[in-house]
C-alpha cells in the first residue's frame, strides 16, 4: 500500500527510487535517512516490502498504549499486543517468501499473518490482508485503481469473517478506508500516493467517531484499540512514503486515559477464554464450519482465512469444546486460549510486578485470581490430539482418558510464543515481570521462557524453582504476595533465592504403571510394589528430579506418608500445600493428618495436580510442598 500526502512531496524517477536505493537497505532493514518519498505512480514490491515494513513497526512502538485502550469487546488489556504478534509474523513471512511483485507480496503477508494471527483485532486484519491479496490478482505493481479494487475487496471479507459485525470498531475504519479510495479512483484521479492521503484522513475520521458508536467507547473516553491499530498502520505506511522514514512516533489526538480499562464496562464479559487455532483441510466448508461453532453459544467469533487454512478466534468458557468441533472438519493445530479474566486483573492491578508460571505449577485457582498470576499451559498429548494443560478439559476428564486410553499421555513445552505473547500484555500493565517455573532439569519449558524473555528488553525476569507441582506453586505464591505488597522484580527474586532450599516437594504414587511404560522407573518395580502393596514415596532432589525415598503401605497410606514427611520437616510450623491426581478422598486424609502432625494452625490448601505432572506420576498420586517456617 502506497501514497502521497500532496504536501511538498518531490516525484522521483521511478527506477531510481526503487532499484538505484535497494543497495543501500542491510538485511532488507530501512536506512532511514536515504530513501526518498516513493513515486506517485506506482509501486513494486520492494518499496511496497518497505513501506509496510514501517506501518508495522509504528504498530509495535503503540502496542503498550493500544493494550491500555482495549475496552471492546473484552477489556483484557492484549489488543496491542496481539496486533503487534500478528504483524510481527506479517513482518517475517515478507523476509522468509521473497514475492516477485506487489500482489506475490501481499498474498505473502496474507498467508503469515493467518498462520501468526493473535485476537480478534488479529483475525479481523489477517481476512482483510486475504482479501487484499486476492484483490491485487497478478499486478507486479501496486497503482491507484489496483489498490482501491484490493482494499474493498479487504473490507468486504474482513466483515464477512465477523459473525456478528459491529460499527465503531476495526471494521468500520476499514470500510472507511477502502470507500474513500474508490471514491478517489472513479473521480479519475489515479496519483497513488494523493488517494492514499486522502483515504487516510477518511480512516481518521472514522477513528474519531468510534466513542459515538460504541457506548463501552464512549464511557472509557477512548477510540477503539483495533481500529487505532489500523490507522497505526496505516499512518507508518504513509510516513514512510511521504518522507521515506519514519518520524517519532505521537500520541493520538484522541486517546483517553491510561486507566480506561478500570472504569470500561466489558462488550462480552460472559465468557472466560479467548480460544484461538488454525483448522487445515482441503475446501473446507466457511458456512458449515460457522454454523457448527454458533451452536457453541460462544461470542466474537471470526473466521479468517482461505479454504485451506482457516484461523479461528472465539470467547468460550470450554476451550476443549471448540476444538472437537473442529476436529469434525479438518487438521486442528496452533491451540491458544487466553484466560481474559485474568488478563483483565492484570490491566487493572496496581502492583510494578506481575507473576507469571506454566501450568506445571499447581496451586489454588482462588490464589490465581487473586494475584492476577499468569499461567502458560504446557502440551499434553492423548492418542493423537494435543491438549492444553488445565485449559482444554477437565483435569478429572484428563484422568478419566488415560485410564481408558492404551496410549502413555505424552507433555511437550510450551512455544516461545506464547510465553512471549503472555509476558508483553502484562508487561503493558506493569513494569516488570517474574516468571518461576517448572525446573529446568524437567522439561525444556523454562528454556522456552528464556527465549521469550530475551525479546522484552530485560523487564521480566526468570526464577527456576528447581522443582514442579505444589512446590513451584509455594514459590509461585511467595512471589506474588511480595509483588502484592509493592515489591520490585529485584526484591521479589531475592525473596525467592532466601527460600532456596527451605521449599520441598514431596509425593507418593498410588499406580506405577505410568512411570514404568514411561520408562522412569524399573520393570521389576511394578510386580513387586503390587505384591507388598506398597506405595512409593518420593522426594525432589536439588537437581529438581523426583527420587524414591521411602514407601507407605496398607489402607491407611495417606497417613503414613503423613507420618514420614513429618520427620523430615521439623521445626516451626510450615506453609503446606496438597495436591491429587485425581484423588481427592485420600488428599482430604492427608491434608487432614499433615494438620495434626505438623501442628498447623489450618488444614492445607487442597489442588488438583495437572497433566505436566499427572501424566507421567499416573492417576491417584498425591503431592505435598512445603515451605519451612521460620526458627
Amino acid at each position: 500500500m502506497v501514497a502521497e500526502s500532496g504536501r511538498g512531496c518531490q516525484r522521483v524517477p521511478l527506477r531510481r527510487n526503487i532499484r538505484g536505493r535497494i543497495a543501500r537497505l542491510d538485511s532488507g532493514a530501512m536506512n532511514a535517512a536515504a530513501i526518498p518519498p516513493v513515486a506517485a505512480a506506482a509501486s513494486g514490491g520492494a518499496s511496497l516490502r518497505r513501506a509496510l515494513a514501517a506501518g508495522i513497526r509504528r504498530v509495535i512502538e503503540r502496542r503498550e498504549h493500544l493494550d491500555r485502550i482495549n475496552v471492546f469487546p473484552v477489556p483484557d488489556g492484549d489488543t496491542g499486543s496481539n496486533l503487534a504478534f500478528t504483524l510481527g509474523a506479517v513482518q517475517r513471512g515478507m523476509q522468509q517468501r521473497r514475492a516477485r511483485g506487489a500482489a506475490g507480496l501481499l498474498r505473502a503477508a496474507a498467508e503469515a499473518a493467518v498462520d501468526g494471527a493473535r485476537g480478534n483485532s488479529g483475525a479481523i486484519l489477517a481476512q482483510f490482508l486475504c482479501g487484499v491479496g486476492a484483490g491485487a490478482g497478478d499486478a507486479p505493481r501496486l497503482t491507484a485503481p489496483v489498490l482501491a479494487r484490493a482494499v474493498a475487496l479487504g473490507a468486504e471479507q474482513a466483515r464477512g469473517a465477523v459473525a456478528e459485525p459491529r460499527e465503531g470498531t476495526i471494521l468500520s475504519v476499514i470500510g472507511a478506508f477502502a470507500q474513500a479510495l474508490r471514491e478517489h479512483v472513479a473521480d479519475g484521479r489515479h496519483d497513488l500516493r494523493a488517494a492514499f492521503a486522502h483515504a487516510l484522513e477518511a480512516a481518521r475520521a472514522a477513528l474519531s467517531r468510534t466513542p459515538q458508536q460504541l457506548p463501552a467507547l464512549r464511557r472509557a473516553g477512548v477510540v477503539d484499540a483495533g481500529a487505532q491499530g489500523f490507522v497505526e498502520l496505516l499512518e507508518g505506511i504513509a510516513d514512510f512514503l511521504r518522507e521515506g522514514r519514519r518520524v517519532r512516533v505521537a500520541d493520538a489526538a484522541y486517546v483517553g486515559e491510561a486507566g480506561a480499562i478500570a472504569r470500561a464496562e466489558a462488550g462480552d464479559d460472559r465468557h472466560r477464554y479467548c480460544v484461538e487455532c488454525v483448522v487445515s483441510g482441503d475446501a473446507l466448508p466457511r458456512e458449515a464450519i460457522l454454523a457448527a461453532l454458533r451452536a457453541l453459544d460462544g461470542g466474537s467469533l471470526v473466521l479468517a482465512g482461505t479454504p485451506a487454512r482457516l484461523r479461528v478466534h472465539m470467547h468460550l468458557d470450554a476451550p476443549q469444546r471448540l476444538y472437537d468441533a473442529l476436529a469434525a472438519f479438518g487438521e486442528v493445530g496452533a491451540q491458544k486460549a487466553d484466560d481474559m479474566h485474568a488478563q483483565q486483573h492484570a490491566a487493572t492491578a496496581a502492583a510494578r510486578v506481575a507473576v507469571v508460571v506454566d501450568s506445571a505449577a499447581d496451586l489454588p485457582e482462588a490464589a490465581i485470581e487473586r494475584y492476577g498470576i499468569g499461567v502458560v499451559p504446557v502440551r499434553v498429548g492423548l492418542g493423537a490430539r494435543d491438549y492444553l494443560d488445565k485449559v482444554a478439559m477437565s483435569n478429572a476428564e484428563l484422568y478419566r482418558r488415560m485410564r481408558a486410553s492404551p496410549e502413555l499421555p505424552r507433555t511437550s513445552q510450551p512455544p516461545p510464543g506464547d510465553f512471549r505473547r503472555l509476558f508483553e500484555v502484562l508487561l503493558s500493565h506493569h513494569r516488570e515481570l517474574v516468571y518461576v517455573g517448572i525446573s529446568r532439569a524437567l522439561s525444556g519449558t523454562f528454556q522456552a521462557a528464556e527465549s521469550a524473555a530475551r525479546a522484552c528488553g530485560g523487564r521480566v525476569h526468570l526464577f527456576d524453582s528447581a522443582t514442579a507441582s505444589c512446590g513451584q506453586g509455594l514459590y509461585a505464591l511467595l512471589a506474588a504476595e511480595r509483588a502484592a505488597d509493592g515489591a520490585d522484580a529485584a526484591a521479589v527474586l531475592a525473596a525467592l533465592q532466601a527460600e532456596r532450599g527451605r521449599v520441598r516437594t514431596y509425593a507418593m504414587v498410588r499406580e506405577l504403571d505410568y512411570a514404568v511404560r514411561g520408562g522412569r522407573l524399573p520393570a521389576w518395580s511394578l510386580p513387586l510394589t503390587r505384591w507388598l502393596k506398597l506405595a512409593p514415596l518420593l522426594r525432589a532432589s536439588a537437581d529438581g528430579r523426583l527420587r524414591f525415598a521411602g514407601a507407605a503401605f496398607g489402607a491407611r497410606a495417606p497417613e503414613r506418608f503423613a507420618a514420614w514427611l513429618a520427620k523430615r520437616e521439623r521445626g516451626a510450623a510450615p506453609r503446606v500445600l496438597v495436591g491429587h491426581c485425581d484423588n481427592r478422598a485420600e488428599a482430604e486424609r492427608l491434608a487432614a493428618s499433615l494438620r495434626q502432625r505438623l501442628a498447623l494452625a489450618e488444614t492445607p490448601a487442597i489442588v488438583e495436580v495437572g497433566a505436566a505432572i499427572g501424566a507421567h506420576a499416573g492417576p491417584g498420586t498425591l503431592v505435598v510442598g512445603v515451605a519451612a517456617g521460620e526458627g
